[in-house]
């Protein structure tokens, strides 16, 4: 009986074989269901993931279990103190739930809603984000009240269709609409003395992003910040690559950056391409996304595709991404409410004394 289950909370550093056991079964169903044409992340890599003490951000996992096989799943995420967008964070708690396909609609993913409450009332958030990336997602999402405030489109670029004419015109034409600016690609983590500028600079590129009606604070990078990405990059074996435009005055104009893992060797993850809007029409974005990818198509013999996310209404980055051959591969959206509207749904779901 779904009634008779109760969400245990979970923490990986001290998971036994039995948990990690039942986990990486229905980590592996999920990404069968969700990402069916992906490689999946190897068991030992997303334990390393799961276990390494993260000082910027709070992870909470729970998980429903019956006879030994784990029905759900929630995990929950949100600023710590030590994160500098805590000030401006703080209040949000992004959160993730997942039911085995046979065990939906007989109200196991409402037994994690009292779990989720009492998280944002010992963490004091005041609003929750989830994200839905199939129907059956979006269902649960909107019959649970909340609403949608941000959509994003996956879109994947086949390295065998490239127009490399173009990508080799692309870097040309940049190079001589900006005489003055350098581009630069560094593979693995950049020099320690660029991450000050680095990090300044990729702050203020970042908060251009379009997040249309998201509830989100500033996004902050410092040094720190950056060398605990790298670590955990290590730890996990995927390794970064990045293409920066630095004007004369030291500067940073535009930059994009990708990552490769050996488990994943088919396909490279396009993070963020940002270009400073003083500096917007130059064609910069087009430069660099052009050099990175003539970049990886000689590191990488074994690529086929590169995948990259963007906000819908990030028109200039879609037009870009649209004629070199990206194309939308699916769309996920990310939904909020506050606590107070889950606390009322609760309630409504709640036997009457």
């Amino acid at each position: 009986m779904v009634g008779e289950l109760v969400p245990v909370a979970v923490d990986p550093e001290r998971a036994d074989r039995d948990f990690w056991s039942r986990f990486h079964v229905l980590r592996r169903m999920r990404h069968a269901e969700l990402h069916p044409d992906d490689p999946v992340e190897p068991d030992d890599v997303a334990e390393a993931r799961m276990k390494r003490p993260n000082p910027f951000d709070n992870h909470y996992y729970s998980e429903v279990v019956r006879e030994g096989v784990m029905l759900g799943w929630f995990s929950g995420e949100n600023a710590s103190p030590a994160n500098p967008e805590y000030e401006t964070n703080k209040h949000l708690l992004w959160g993730d739930i997942y039911v085995r396909p046979e065990n939906r609609r007989r109200g196991l993913a409402t037994r994690l809603l009292p779990v989720i409450a009492q998280l944002m009332d010992r963490q004091g958030s005041t609003v929750l984000g989830l994200s839905a990336h199939s129907e059956t997602g979006h269902a649960f999402l909107k019959w649970l009240g909340s609403t949608a405030k941000l959509s994003e489109v996956e879109s994947r670029l086949r390295l065998s269709e490239v127009d490399w004419p173009m990508m080799e015109r692309w870097v040309e034409e940049g190079a001589k609409r900006s005489p003055q600016t350098r581009l630069d690609i560094h593979d693995g983590p950049l020099p320690e003395e660029l991450l000050p500028v680095f990090a300044e600079q990729r702050t203020a590129l970042l908060n251009t992003i379009p997040f249309e009606d998201l509830d989100i604070g500033k996004i902050v990078v410092t040094p720190e910040r950056i060398r605990d990405y790298y670590e955990q990059a290590a730890a996990t074996g995927v390794v970064m690559h990045d293409a920066i435009a630095w004007e004369p005055d030291g500067t940073i104009s535009a930059m994009t950056d990708v990552s490769w893992a050996a488990y994943r060797r088919t396909l490279i993850e396009q993070q963020f391409t940002g270009v400073r809007p003083d500096a917007r029409g130059r064609g910069l974005g087009k430069w660099i996304k052009a050099a990175m990818v003539l970049h990886i198509r000689g590191l990488y013999p074994d690529a086929e595709w590169i995948t990259t996310g963007n906000a819908g209404s990030n028109a200039p980055m879609l037009k870009i991404n649209r004629t070199m051959g990206f194309k939308a591969y699916r769309t996920s959206v990310d939904y909020q409410m506050s606590r107070d509207q889950l606390g009322a749904r609760i309630a409504e779901l709640s036997p009457s004394p």
